[in-house]
């Protein structure tokens, strides 16, 4: 049976990552790194996710009329993407993102959004068909704010399930919050939201209370190493990360988000759904890179724990 449609609006970056023993501190020069050029953009990364994982895709997002940006589209249709709203901007270049690694897996990113700076209602506009003929809008913030609220506004009115994944960092507006079906954001993510500092299970639950008043269906905090704490309305329920050991936690999110809506998409439950995000993530840490390093569906059976869930 064909997933339902899943529209994903976003960036759409090229990731340039240098992996060394550990991060510089400023004004530092560190010798010996290793450099790689990947596709990234964290629109890009959970389109590419969610496709890998099965899912029936379409991006809209905006690239410079530079060989970044027509690499891009050439991948990303190669990936079984519909890319006929990813728009090329004659004035501004393709979003770069400078990466580096550290041999714990950490890693600090400086983007130039370049052409996702400039993503706008009325590029939206042109893909309101794709987007009211769609079942799930995933987003995320690497676009403008306003954009953001547009599509959701627009979506959610059209009864279309919007899942906003809220990173990089910041503070939203309540008539945002109130379009969203499901918000997956992390500790630190979570902590913005909320006003609550999220180090274990417990604050995570007061986080999700918080943010959930707001008007959001389900809340899914992700802890990392810790796993997954899942709000859906009144009912609490835990995913448990798999143990593995992390080579580079680049695009482990946006793996994670693809593959929830993914399994949305196909009917499965919110718990099912983070199940299957929590297993697909674990193989991204595992790997150098971003849209390199996310699995494709059929890899999913090499993890064999079984994961459990624990009501709370």
């Amino acid at each position: 049976m064909q997933s339902k449609k899943i529209v994903v609006v976003g960036s759409c970056n090229t990731d340039m990552v240098i992996k060394a023993d550990r991060l510089p501190v400023p004004g530092e020069t560190i010798l010996g790194g290793t450099f790689f050029m990947n596709p990234g953009g964290k629109g890009a990364n959970q389109a590419v996710a969610a496709s890998r994982m099965g899912g029936n895709v379409t991006l809209i997002s905006k690239t410079g009329n530079d060989v970044f940006g027509k690499q891009s589209v050439m991948l990303y249709t190669s990936e079984n993407i519909k890319t006929d709203f990813i728009y090329s901007d004659p004035k501004h270049p393709s979003g770069v993102a400078l990466i580096t690694v550290d041999s714990q897996g950490e890693n600090c990113i400086v983007v130039a959004s370049g052409a996702n700076a400039y993503l706008t209602p009325a590029d939206v506009d042109k893909a309101s068909d794709e987007i009211e003929n769609s079942d799930l809008v995933l987003m995320q913030l690497e676009i403008p704010i306003e954009t953001v609220e547009y599509v959701a506004e627009m979506a959610s009115k059209k009864g279309i399930k919007v899942i906003l994944n809220p990173a990089p960092a910041r503070a939203l507006s309540d008539n945002l919050l109130k379009h969203l079906y499901i918000i997956i954001p992390n500790k630190s993510e979570a902590e913005i939201l909320s006003g609550i500092k999220v180090c274990d299970i417990e604050s995570a639950k007061q986080a999700a209370d918080i943010i959930s008043a707001k008007g959001v269906d389900i809340v899914v905090i992700t802890l990392g190493s810790q796993g997954a704490l899942i709000k859906e309305y009144n009912d609490y329920l835990f995913v448990e990360a798999f143990k593995v050991v992390a080579l580079d936690t680049t695009a482990a999110g946006d793996t994670f988000c693809g593959a929830v809506c993914v399994g949305l998409s196909e009917g499965r439950s919110i718990l099912d759904s983070v199940k299957l995000a929590a297993r697909a993530a674990a193989i991204t840490v595992t790997r150098m890179g971003a849209q390199a390093s996310i699995p494709y569906r059929s890899e999913l059976s090499s993890l064999d724990v079984e994961q459990f869930k624990t009501s709370i």
